[in-house]
């Protein structure tokens, strides 16, 4: 029991190191992913213990099941957060400075990516906190992921000589 505690927690350390160097994991999950890998050992420990002390580990394991779905459903709005919280960790369809419209709930520059949250700063300076599921669920439109964007302007011109000298200098000026 005590071997298999230490090992989970050089386990859960060996995860953390590996996840935080990666840059391909999201620093904010790597707390989780280390949480999750301890305590999931630890449980099998236990469980080994017991059956090798010869308790009845079935009805343990049955148990343990249950508990786990009752969690699951008293949780489930917040589980529905979570996974759509790692979906947009995963897919990255905005990330942390980005400025981003989620149809229907609001826009800004993207502070945060959390497990249950997504934090944006709207253009006057408030902060808007929307739980990953209806962020997940709602179209989003990111305005910074592409370098440039077209702009279409419709202008009339009074003499078309000037055309051709009033597009040189705005080009001169976008430069």
């Amino acid at each position: 029991l005590v071997a298999g505690w230490a090992l989970s927690s050089f386990a859960g350390g060996v995860v953390k190191r590996l996840a935080a160097r990666s840059p391909r994991i999201d620093p904010t999950i790597v707390p989780m992913v280390q949480t999750v890998t301890i305590w999931g050992i630890r449980i099998f420990v236990v469980v080994a213990v017991l059956a090798r002390f010869g308790v009845q580990t079935a009805s343990i394991i049955t148990v343990l099941g249950a508990a786990g779905l009752a969690v699951g459903l008293a949780l489930q709005g917040t589980l529905q957060n979570i996974a759509a919280g790692i979906m947009l960790l995963a897919l990255r369809p905005l990330r942390a400075g980005e400025y981003v419209s989620i149809v229907g709930k609001g826009e800004g520059t993207v502070q945060e990516v959390g497990l249950f949250l997504t934090r944006l700063e709207q253009y006057d300076g408030v902060h808007l906190s929307l739980p990953n599921s209806s962020v997940w669920g709602s179209t989003i439109i990111n305005y910074s992921r592409n370098p440039a964007r077209r702009l279409d302007l419709e202008l009339e011109v009074s003499d078309p000589d000037r055309v051709e000298e009033a597009l040189a200098s705005l080009r001169t000026w976008i430069e």
